[in-house]
């Protein structure tokens, strides 16, 4: 499926340039069709227990076909951080095992790996700074120790979409016998992701963004063959061999992912999410991701060219889905290109212009020529 056969699937890009895929993708029609059914199931049978479980296994299996994952790999939980949690409390710190992140890993990862470590003297920060002067492989291994026992890399950074060197930075967490973990959430739906080919232990990704559902549902993959150091803490009947035994006192656990599963999933949202990956599967991922290529260099021509200042890759990191600019007040920026029914996502000092497989260079046009505008009024 070409772009504009693909953006005529989303009915409000007609009057609504969506430049904000990296907080939350447009809505399908799919999307809002598999609601529809989702709340005619409630009409129509009450409770209607079977249909969605159904629904639930379909997007285990659509999740994992769209990682190059099986479905016994993946994990259908709340939210990223319920994923981070669960892959830092299969390994043992007990011994002084240090745990080593990116100090700008989104908070749905990195706070919670803070929470986790024994002793502050046990969580290891790869500094911004680090990755400017060193390059991120280099500030990495720089961290990355005998006593390392966790490495935690984002695959693409939430500021500025970059795509991080995973394999190379795995390299010298495999060297010390440390665990991967690899936060996708920024990437999965846009960037093609294949962990038989990415070097990681767990890979934690969502359904809002770029995979094109709603919050409410995360995936996190952990490799068969990986064991666990201890069983998982955060837990439920959900996270069981036979979910319908309702045994309070039965502890037993999957062999499969869904040992990190707990209650009940979000049912609105697993059906939200099987439809967007549902829509994606037309597409041929290689040739989706060349387009936003262009769209993202087109971008960086244009508004460097403009005088703009962006906040772009570390030295051996990547262009991603997205393009950072940097504003004194990216707030106030993103409400007035709002106005015009652009939508943006400011996070920090940076405005997030995001891009996915259903915008065009007509978006890049109404971004500049709006953004003009404002640096006039100002």
């Amino acid at each position: 499926m070409d772009p504009d056969r693909f953006r005529a699937q989303f009915p409000s890009l007609a009057d609504t340039t969506h430049l904000a895929s990296c907080s939350q993708g447009a809505v399908s029609t799919q999307v809002t069709a598999a609601l529809g059914e989702l709340a005619y199931s409630l009409r129509d049978q009450g409770a209607p227990w079977g249909p969605w479980m159904t629904e639930v296994e379909r997007l285990r299996t659509a999740a994992a076909g769209f990682l190059h994952a099986h479905p016994d790999e993946i994990a259908l939980v709340p939210s990223a951080s319920h994923a981070a949690f669960q892959a830092v409390n299969a390994v043992d710190f007990d011994d002084g095992g240090v745990i080593v992140s990116m100090a700008s890993e989104f908070p749905s990862v990195g706070q919670v790996l803070h929470a986790q470590r024994p002793a502050r003297e046990q969580m290891r920060w790869v500094s911004q700074d680090a990755m400017r002067s060193l390059g991120v492989i280099e500030a990495y291994r720089a961290q990355i120790g005998s006593s390392t026992r966790l490495v935690s890399i984002p695959f693409a950074l939430y500021t500025n979409g970059s795509l991080q060197p995973v394999n190379e930075i795995a390299k010298h967490a495999r060297a010390v016998g440390a665990r991967v973990l690899v936060d996708a959430y920024q990437a999965v739906g846009v960037v093609p992701v294949d962990v038989t080919q990415l070097d990681c232990d767990y890979l934690v990704t969502g359904t809002l963004k770029y995979l094109l559902g709603l919050p409410g549902i995360a995936v996190l993959f952990a490799r068969s063959g990986v064991e666990d150091h201890q069983p998982p803490r955060m837990t439920g009947w959900f996270g069981r061999v036979d979910p319908l035994d309702f045994d309070p006192a039965l502890l037993d656990v999957p062999t499969s992912a869904r040992r990190f599963e707990s209650g009940t999933p979000g049912i609105p949202a697993a059906y939200a999410a099987r439809a967007g990956i549902e829509v994606l599967s037309h597409l041929d991922p290689a040739a989706a991701w060349a387009h936003v290529e262009r769209l993202v260099a087109e971008t960086t021509e244009r508004l460097t060219a403009a005088g703009e200042t962006l906040n772009g890759p570390a030295p051996d990191a990547r262009p991603g889905p997205q393009v950072a600019l940097v504003d004194a007040d990216p707030v106030a920026l993103a409400d007035f290109l709002a106005a015009r029914r652009i939508v943006t996502a400011p996070r920090g000092s940076n405005l997030r212009i995001s891009f996915h497989c259903y915008n065009t260079t007509d978006d890049i046009d109404r971004l500049c020529t709006a953004l003009a505008e404002y640096r006039r009024q100002a």
